[in-house]
């Protein structure tokens, strides 16, 4: 009975451990810098992310991928289709990869890993990025190596209420792993293991809901602490966050995986977009959250979009909100940054006319660096979110009000309203048709803030608007119904 409890407390405090974002304290937000290269990622970490509060950065998948050609050359979605366990793609090699991740830890940006291993590439002919062959046909995948012994009998989905289809059949045509061959979790776990010894926080495990959640505490529970090398508390677990695409009414549901790690909550980002689209009232967003049927915030990591459906792939269809909308994606991103819901999470895109199109690339199909203009914001043909203003400031808005709830919410009923954080900030929002014009607690102390979304402090300065916040914490908050921005946001951090 001692030995049971003492293996049961282990398996807890090693399953609990998988939900610690390890960011530094005074940091909040992940930018997933979307088909970025590793050096371009590690030159962010330390010239704009660290600077400006960033937690974390998710990476695309560093595992070799298929080299798939394409109307709009390599679509994104070759790097999910893995040749081999090699960390060789289009955003550089293992010692790039290294080199970044360094980098990164040393400014306190940490690393989450976009990872696949629920399926191989669906090759028809050509090669890997590292130089790999693979028979599709036969199931071999000589670069891990894999043969069809390592895969399940292929199958398609064709019943998503069924939860053996689901996980034991193809995603697609693509061929289906069967984590349940000890050689596989071997693979698996090597790859993991590599990744942490470079000094990754994390991983995203993309495809969740397609593998069973027994193989999966198999494996995760074989990988080491991070190293202390890099900065991690000794003992530390990795974190980990899972893509479980769950809005309800399926047979396979997010909350077989939450005692594993946190997971992707799809149902913020269908809700969310539908709120500042305009088909649901701010009133309703008082009890947001698990009000809401979202995961417990410490289980959810949360978005406006991300890289599958902001392209019409994955959930929320119409409602997700992208930066094709600019003012209304500024509006909900930097209400998600406001708020205290979830383990936050930002998208950076490149821009794209066609769902297939791949990133910016040159004549060779080499992935060309993003530029960077006066004002922060990219070129390129990168669209780089996180570098806009009304963004990047809203992060440093979520700093500023760490540790504080939401007090003294206004609304007007339909689409105004307005909000504390304790006595650290202030933020109100603006989708109505004609201008809000309200004297507003704003629970600050008395003096000139500057609006952190048309500007910055700059030399004891505003860049933007001001608002004068009276001895009563009170102000008088205006937005036009014209207004370039929809949203206004002061904080302690902000005050002339």
């Amino acid at each position: 009975m001692r030995v049971a409890v003492v293996l049961l407390a282990t398996c807890a405090t090693l399953a609990s451990a998988y939900f610690n974002t390890h960011q530094w304290g005074d940091r909040s937000g992940i930018v997933h810098l979307f088909e970025w290269k590793w050096n371009d990622i590690a030159n962010e970490c330390e010239n704009f992310l660290a600077p400006r509060g960033f937690a974390g950065v998710q990476v695309s998948p560093p595992t070799e991928n298929a080299v798939i050609g394409g109307s709009f050359g390599r679509p994104w979605w070759e790097r999910y289709q893995p040749m081999s366990y090699g960390l060789t793609t289009r955003s550089g090699n293992e010692a790039q990869f290294a080199d970044m991740v360094r980098r990164c830890n040393a400014v306190g940006v940490r690393v989450y890993v976009d990872l696949v291993f629920n399926h191989m590439a669906d090759l028809v002919g050509g090669g890997g990025t590292g130089g790999s062959t693979a028979n599709r046909q036969s199931f071999s995948y000589p670069g891990v190596p894999f043969s069809q012994l390592d895969f399940n009998a292929p199958c398609l989905i064709t019943n998503y209420q069924d939860p053996i289809m689901i996980r034991n059949c193809q995603l697609g045509a693509l061929p289906d792993l069967n984590q349940g061959v000890p050689w596989v979790r071997d693979k698996i776990v090597e790859l993991l293991n590599k990744l942490i010894a470079f000094g990754v926080a994390g991983f995203r495990v993309d495809a969740v809901k397609h593998m069973w959640p027994g193989d999966l505490q198999a494996i995760f529970s074989r990988m080491n602490d991070l190293p202390t090398s890099h900065g991690f508390p000794a003992g530390s677990r990795p974190f980990i966050t899972q893509e479980v695409i769950d809005l309800g009414g399926e047979a396979v549901t997010r909350d077989e995986y939450t005692h594993l790690g946190t997971v992707t909550e799809f149902r913020h980002s269908a809700e969310i977009g539908r709120v500042f689209r305009g088909r649901n009232p701010f009133r309703h967003l008082t009890n947001w959250g698990t009000g809401w049927g979202f995961l417990p915030s410490h289980l959810a990591l949360v978005f406006i979009d991300n890289h599958d459906n902001q392209r019409g792939h994955g959930a929320g269809g119409s409602d997700v909100l992208t930066h094709k909308i600019p003012r209304n994606y500024k509006m909900a991103t930097a209400f998600m940054l406001a708020h205290p819901f979830g383990i936050v999470r930002i998208m950076s895109s490149f821009s794209f006319t066609d769902s297939e199109q791949g990133p910016p690339q040159d004549a060779n199909e080499n992935l060309i660096s993003p530029t960077f203009n006066a004002d922060n914001s990219c070129g390129g043909g990168w669209v780089c979110e996180h570098r806009w203003r009304q963004i990047y400031n809203m992060v440093g808005f979520r700093n500023a009000v760490a540790g504080t709830q939401i007090n003294d919410w206004w609304d007007n009923g339909n689409y105004q309203m307005a909000f504390c954080r304790g006595g650290r900030g202030f933020i109100a929002f603006n989708l109505e048709s004609f201008d809000l014009n309200q004297n507003l607690q704003t629970c600050l102390p008395p003096g000139t803030y500057c609006d952190v979304i048309s500007g910055d402090l700059v030399n004891g300065a505003c860049t933007g608007n001001t608002v004068t916040v009276g001895g009563d914490g009170r102000a008088q908050i205006v937005i036009p119904a014209n207004a370039y921005d929809g949203v206004l946001a002061i904080h302690a951090n902000a005050r002339v």
